[in-house]
């Protein structure tokens, strides 16, 4: 990582400029800003507490020719041993508010008033008005936690987030790799995303066609990586439930525990059970989430699977083989490999136990991903994204 010139009096005091009224902190390893433990330091990384300071940490990177990371919980993110020669920005922007309220956060019902979304004084282009009828719209600020938002919206009753409960994530984070679980994802509900364009040096509103929704993917995280910095983004919820048939987890556990509660509230404490049951918690054992991307099929491609003896999934969100299964059927379910365990219990989880280095990573990695294909011939695909 190259040192900052102390000696520079033109760079201290140009820096000065930027920094007087941001968050700055040098030098901070990327280990301790991700779930997964991994990662030396970032020679920059800005706190974003205003959509100002978000345009000056783009110019403080232009002004000294730095590449920006955007980085949100940190829970689907990679570092490299060798750190990152550039500005990791971090949204600390929070707040929920909901429909007709104003961009000072006016309105917004049942949200402590410093916690109500604000743009800090810099006028976004405005939200698209709706007839209220249509559904209840929330603007959520990018760095709310993003389960805030979910119990938020369960406990008005509103339908279509309740099943990405407890999923680590900042609200802004959520729209760039489109989070799904349990047969919904935030492409269902997303209606725009108020964002900066580093681009064009402009803040701008995107709706949701602009974006490019697909499995665990948008424009942001494919054709326009680090270009749009979430501001904030509005979901268009409803009054309801989520429409069976429900995932197979899902209605073994309410079965299983003879539940009929299937509102917002009651999946959501459903899911919040199960993932708690199968999943380890990223603030207190290292990992990042589902490592490995379910692999999604043509039906042509789902019929032939099948004939081997693959389950195949069809349902709303498309027909998808359980990469999970893949990993169990290869017996590698519960093993340590190069540090990493992969969990006993959600197979597509890999759990740091031991490892020091992204080589680590990098073994454990190929390993599996040569399993599977060497024994079912699909490639699986990692999920998490990297700093480089």
């Amino acid at each position: 990582m190259t040192p900052v010139n102390n000696d520079n009096h033109y760079f201290q005091n140009l820096k000065k400029c930027y920094t007087n009224n941001m968050k700055v902190n040098e030098n901070i390893l990327i280990s301790s800003l991700t779930t997964m433990r991994l990662g030396g330091p970032a020679r920059y990384v800005i706190e974003a507490e205003t959509p100002r300071d978000v345009a000056d940490a783009y110019g403080f990177a232009r002004t000294f020719n730095l590449p920006v990371f955007i980085l949100g919980y940190g829970a689907n993110t990679i570092g490299h041993d060798e750190g990152f020669n550039g500005v990791i920005i971090i949204n600390r922007m929070r707040g929920i508010s909901e429909q007709n309220a104003t961009w000072a956060g006016d309105g917004s019902e049942g949200v402590p008033a410093e916690r109500q979304a604000t743009w800090g004084g810099v006028e976004p282009a405005g939200p698209a008005q709706q007839d209220p009828s249509s559904g209840i719209r929330l603007k959520i600020m990018g760095g709310e936690y993003w389960d805030n938002v979910v119990e938020y919206a369960c406990n008005k009753g509103l339908t279509g987030i309740e099943a990405l409960s407890k999923i680590p994530s900042l609200a802004g984070a959520a729209p760039v790799q489109n989070i799904g679980a349990y047969g919904q994802e935030i492409a269902d509900t997303l209606v725009s995303i108020d964002v900066y364009d580093n681009a064009t040096g402009t803040f701008r509103t995107l709706t949701h066609d602009e974006l490019g929704f697909s499995y665990r993917h948008s424009i942001m995280n494919t054709s326009e990586p680090n270009r749009y910095f979430v501001i904030s983004i509005t979901l268009e919820l409803h009054t309801g439930q989520m429409k069976r048939p429900f995932y197979n987890s899902i209605e073994a556990y309410l079965e299983e525990h003879n539940l009929t509660d299937t509102s917002p509230a009651g999946i959501r404490a459903v899911v919040s059970a199960i993932r708690a049951d199968k999943l380890p918690d990223p603030t207190t054992i290292p990992s990042s989430g589902s490592f490995f991307k379910n692999i999604y099929l043509s039906e042509a491609d789902a019929e032939t699977a099948e004939s081997k003896g693959i389950p195949v999934r069809r349902g709303h969100d498309g027909i998808k083989i359980n990469s999970a299964w893949l990993i169990e059927k290869c017996h590698l379910k519960g093993k340590l490999i190069h540090g990493f365990r992969i969990n006993e219990k959600a197979p597509l989880v890999l759990i740091n136990e031991s490892a020091k280095s992204y080589q680590d990573l990098n073994q454990a990695r190929a390993k599996i991903i040569n399993k599977v294909y060497d024994k079912f011939g699909y490639w699986l695909e990692q999920e998490p994204v990297e700093i480089q």
